[in-house]
């Protein structure tokens, strides 16, 4: 076995299917019995948009939700206006989606888990994951029932209370985003439209939202609490949250489908890499729910990671190329939890900020600009989208490859011309969609390819 990954949430799902592509061994192994239940992470954010392009699934993950609907603030029964959830962001050819989809995390991971089934990866469920050792060669992950598994490499993907993560000994660092219990559940009811976010305000700072969750027939509901309420997530319970904050009625709730309560805190592993183990998603980072950047910011963990180990298991790259996973993400997860702590506290809108179309690598080793200081696009920018002779460069990057754009390489996917939205010179895109490699000419590009495996293209 190449990898075993630990957790069928978001991450583990999205970094079984970009390594199934690849045609890594990797299995997929889940404590519960079934796929998560729940809407928690139902943002899907226009990078992620683009992810999922790439992984070929974004059609279905479109189909199985949809737009956000304005927000309806209510005040003792009565309507005082809309507002939209996000700033606007125009399209342009570079950046064909600007606007966030709402999927509940269940479908998106049904749509991941269907993807993954059809190119041959597989999950395992009741697989319940207490502990693993590693030694120079490879990862013993042991289970409950006191068997075991060999891979050259595991992945903890198994959510904030990580058990790998506990069986490493890795630390998290962090701090209290909100010191008041939040509730967030899926009900269906009857009383309210399903073309606003209903959101009613309570006194102190409490209050209670009801956003119809597009593609179902729910109601994605979450409370903020007093401080020393007791959360009762049964449907009583909610019932009598729907009573207290709106003008519905208890008997308004017909049915709880899933229902979870949390306080809010941000804390970032202290490491992303522990020789053979990498950790991702929650995992790795926990925060705020407010921005949808937490399944956005795991899938991309799984997207940065999945290339690296493929170049590293087919031997094209060296094993230090996995240090660069945890250079760029840490750094990328860290900024992310400032992030959702300001919108949290309402200090940063909903909109450029959290789309995710901003967010770079320039600082890593992996970004190399041999152009000096150029204006517009640089090494470790995301590749915009563009046409060059026809072509669509979305659709050259698409699959598990590297693209060079401004010249031809044996070795290489090219393409002759770079759009003249790039600016000057030769760029290659690395598998994930970001510049690794910049410059007037090829020179250099060669040795930098040689160390990142980017002359496989298969």
């Amino acid at each position: 076995m190449d990898v075993v990954i630990v957790g069928a949430g978001p991450t583990g799902l999205t970094l079984g299917i970009d390594l199934a592509r690849r045609g890594v061994q990797a299995l997929v192994v889940e404590r519960s019995e079934a796929l998560f239940p729940g809407s928690r992470g139902k943002g899907i954010q226009p990078r992620t948009q683009e992810v999922f392009a790439d992984l070929g699934v974004l059609d279905p993950i479109r189909a199985a939700g949809g737009p956000y609907p304005p927000r309806l603030l209510w005040q003792n029964g009565e309507r005082l206006g809309t507002q939209p959830m996000f700033e606007e962001i125009p399209a342009d050819e570079g950046t064909p989606y600007t606007e966030p989809l709402m999927v509940a995390q269940w479908r998106t991971q049904e749509v991941l888990y269907a993807r993954l089934t059809e190119l041959g990866g597989r999950v395992v469920f009741g697989r319940e994951v207490t502990g693993l050792t590693q030694d120079t060669d490879g990862v013993t992950v042991v289970f409950a029932d006191g068997t075991t598994l060999r891979a050259a490499y595991a992945v903890a993907a198994d959510g904030g209370r990580s058990a790998v993560r506990r069986a490493l000994g890795v630390g998290m660092t962090g701090e209290t985003v909100d010191p008041v219990p939040f509730l967030v559940a899926d009900v269906r009811l009857t009383g309210l439209d399903r073309d606003h976010w209903h959101t009613f305000p309570g006194p102190d700072g409490t209050g209670l939202a009801l956003c119809p969750l597009a593609g179902t027939d729910d109601f994605q509901l979450q409370a903020r609490l007093p401080e020393s309420a007791r959360v009762d997530p049964s449907l009583d319970g909610i019932r009598t949250l729907v009573a207290t904050y709106t003008h519905l009625d208890a008997a308004d709730v017909t049915e709880l489908r899933w229902a979870s309560g949390f306080r809010p805190r941000a804390a970032l592993a202290d490491r992303f890499r522990a020789g053979r183990v990498l950790l991702a998603g929650d995992a790795a980072h926990v925060h705020s729910p407010a921005g949808g950047q937490g399944l956005n910011t795991s899938v991309q963990d799984a997207y940065n990671l999945g290339w690296k180990l493929a170049a590293v298991l087919r031997g094209a790259a060296p094993e230090a190329l996995l240090d660069t996973y945890e250079e760029e993400r840490r750094a990328n997860a860290a900024a992310m939890l400032d992030l959702t702590t300001g919108v949290h506290r309402g200090e940063v809108r909903r909109g450029r900020a959290t789309v995710q179309l901003g967010l770079d690598y320039r600082d890593s080793s992996l970004s190399v600009d041999t152009r000096g200081e150029p204006e517009g696009l640089r090494a470790g920018d995301r590749a915009p989208d563009g046409t060059v002779t026809g072509v669509r460069l979305f659709d050259a990057f698409r699959g598990p490859h590297w693209t060079l754009l401004g010249a031809t390489t044996p070795g290489l996917r090219s393409l002759r011309t770079a759009p003249e939205s790039y600016g000057e010179g030769v760029f290659l895109i690395r598998p994930d969609g970001y510049v690794g490699w910049a410059g007037e000419t090829t020179e250099g590009l060669r040795e930098y390819a040689e160390r990142t495996g980017a002359f496989v293209t298969t």
